[in-house]
């Protein structure tokens, strides 16, 4: 894995880390810090990323990060901690959401690497969008949230939402260069 490649997963990464950053923890969790922390990780865990295939170093960065989240959610809630409510972070289950909107049969090799590099270009065009428009489109088409939940949550009318995922989609539809 060369310098540079860590850097590439930043995005998806991005993607995982901001489903997981809720409640009580938004706003005060620094999504980039955490993301920032796992690429340090990774590029000194280089040699090992070089020899796993592309599902294998999804996996591994989904553990580092999701061990990240869980020490700096640990370190907020330091002091104010209940253990019986620790529970562990699932990244895997995240990923699925992201993973979904590229759904198909990859039985090759191949197929396998050029899945893991759709996924991230979308979850780095996710990344790009504006914030009102990502959270959008990740809680509505991602998270699966009704549109009334997600306008409520967002503080937009249905109708707002409803531009908002419109020109979110536009946006990523121009990414991946597909007509309308």
């Amino acid at each position: 894995m060369s310098t540079a490649a860590p850097e590439r997963y930043r995005g998806y990464l991005l993607y995982l880390a901001r489903q997981h950053v809720v409640g009580e923890l938004r706003g005060k969790l620094d999504p980039s810090g955490v993301v920032q922390q796992t690429l340090l990780e990774a590029h000194a865990a280089a040699d090992l990323l070089e020899r796993l295939d592309s599902p294998q170093r999804l996996a591994w960065l989904r553990t580092a990060l999701a061990r990240n989240l869980a020490d700096e959610a640990k370190r907020l809630r330091a002091g104010k901690r209940d253990a019986r409510r620790d529970r562990p972070i699932d990244l895997d289950a995240s990923a699925s959401g992201l993973e979904a909107w590229l759904a198909a049969e990859q039985p090759s090799p191949s197929q396998r690497a050029d899945h893991t590099e759709q996924l991230l270009r979308l979850a780095d065009a996710l990344t790009a969008l504006p914030q009102a428009q990502r959270e959008a489109i990740e809680r509505h088409y991602l998270l699966g949230e009704p549109v009334s939940v997600v306008a409520a949550a967002l503080g937009k009318t249905p109708a707002a939402l409803a531009g908002l995922l419109k020109r979110g989609l536009r946006k990523l539809r121009e990414t991946f260069h597909e007509p309308e």
